[in-house]
């Protein structure tokens, strides 16, 4: 057993978990009690760090998964989508357990997310609400929604404008600023128009931002022949929600299933 214990590079020092794992490699020729009396390693300590090792192993190639997704995302990535990447790569873990594994790994999120709020008054004509949280739309380029996020990328803060598409979550256009101007807004439509033909008569949501109320922009809208829709002051959308509308694609990417739409229609 000494000898087990010197190969292994352990020698009389080896701690309780390096005995546990020299035991459990010669249990199976030994007898259990044996070891243990020959390591002086209690029963207790020996299950204890027999079930550690174990769940070490459990989660090895997930931990090596969780490393790679967020290094290969800069680390952009929180656990939950972290999460949702696993699944995609077949490792199926609820978003607590990864969560705890990438804490053991010393991986956090560096970006930080919050709502922009853009609410300045009424400074230029309110639309209706023509979706009034009916968020449901049976085809691509029914019902669009946009708002603008501030988030914090290493310390630098930013401004994201997205469009996306109640259908499926795909997303239709976006820009990005490091300051809330209208040209982010406007060059995000820019983008957007580019998809769609003229006089479509699809739904663009917002909430009451001062872009959303600028001249500019509702005449861009109207001259594409889009109709604006605004939800009431202080209800704000929350887009990351549409990840409940993702969860009905079939396990389909946004994109995949918009095209497959698309194809239908």
């Amino acid at each position: 057993m000494l000898k087990k214990l010197a190969s292994l590079g352990f020698g009389r020092r080896a701690t309780p978990a390096q005995k546990t794992q020299v035991v459990q490699k010669l249990r199976q020729r030994h007898a259990l009690d044996l070891l243990l009396s020959i390591a002086q390693l209690p029963r207790a300590t020996f299950y204890y760090h027999l079930k550690r090792i174990s769940c070490a192993d459990k989660y090895e190639v997930a931990k090596t998964e969780i490393a790679a997704i967020y290094h290969e995302n800069k680390g952009r990535y929180g656990y939950r989508r972290i999460t949702t990447a696993l699944h995609n790569r077949g490792i199926h873990l609820n978003h607590k357990t990864v969560q705890r594994l990438m804490k053991q790994l010393g991986l956090v999120c560096r970006v930080r997310i919050k709502k922009y709020r853009s609410y300045k008054g009424e400074v230029g004509k309110i639309a209706p609400n023509l979706l009034k949280r009916n968020f449901y739309a049976e085809k691509p380029n029914q019902k669009w929604v946009t708002d603008v996020t501030e988030f914090s990328l290493f310390g630098q803060k930013l401004y994201l404008s997205p469009i996306l598409d109640l259908h499926n979550g795909y997303l239709v256009s976006y820009a990005i600023s490091d300051r809330p101007i209208l040209s982010m807004v406007t060059t995000m439509l820019d983008k957007a128009f580019e998809t769609i033909p003229d006089g479509t008569g699809l739904i663009l949501h917002s909430d009451q931002g001062w872009q959303y109320q600028h001249k500019q922009y509702q005449r861009m809208l109207r001259e594409k022949g889009i109709r604006q829709s605004m939800s009431r002051k202080g209800n704000c959308l929350d887009y990351y929600n549409n990840r409940r509308i993702k969860a009905k694609l079939k396990g389909l990417p946004p994109a995949l299933h918009r095209q497959q739409a698309l194809s239908a229609a």
